[in-house]
């Protein structure tokens, strides 16, 4: 339990090549593989077995594979689909994957990449995979603001809206990438 009365049962962190879940470090690579290699290396480590995952940009990518390390260690259990909730943040919004479709207009327009100009897909991927469909939002922020992540949490769980919530910030612009999600269950 966190100062604020949130029961949080799991944290993952995502930075430097490195995937630290409660503290711990559970994945890692040298810190001069590019963000596609290490994305690709802690895929196969955690799950090798989501081909869905190879047309994901990286921040859809990112948000996955820390939704991947949390929850196979911890899984939302004794909850209905519509009770679990999923709060995200970031400052770049899709920024990184609109660039990268604005260089392929040039030649090509990337279908592909068209699909992620939205920052909140990368919600809808982590809600296909563990069949969410609670309470959502997405925030932009130019800082990491744990506390109006985790004051919105409390308010969905304390009016009822949904029992559980992943949430966290989940950011990549370039070859610059940090995610850290909370996992909370319920309020003490």
């Amino acid at each position: 339990m966190d100062s604020t009365g949130l029961n949080i049962t799991g944290r993952v962190v995502i930075r430097n090549n490195r995937i630290y879940r409660n503290d711990v470090v559970v994945f890692e690579t040298g810190e001069d593989q590019s963000l596609p290699d290490f994305l690709r290396a802690a895929y196969d480590h955690f799950s090798g077995h989501y081909p869905k995952f190879h047309k994901m940009d990286h921040l859809s990518k990112l948000g996955w594979l820390a939704a991947e390390a949390l929850l196979q260690h911890r899984p939302f259990t004794g909850y209905a689909p519509e009770q679990v909730g999923l709060i995200l943040a970031n400052r770049s919004a899709s920024l990184d994957t609109d660039l990268r479709y604005f260089d392929s207009i040039k030649e090509f327009p990337s279908p592909a990449l068209f699909v992620y100009t939205l920052a909140n897909i990368v919600m809808g991927e982590i809600s296909i995979r563990h069949g969410f469909k609670g309470e959502n939002a997405f925030f932009t922020s130019d800082t990491y603001d744990e506390a109006l992540l985790m004051n919105y949490t409390k308010q969905l769980l304390t009016e009822g809206a949904v029992s559980a919530v992943l949430c966290g910030w989940v950011e990549v612009m370039g070859s610059e990438y940090e995610v850290i999600l909370h996992q909370v269950e319920g309020i003490q």
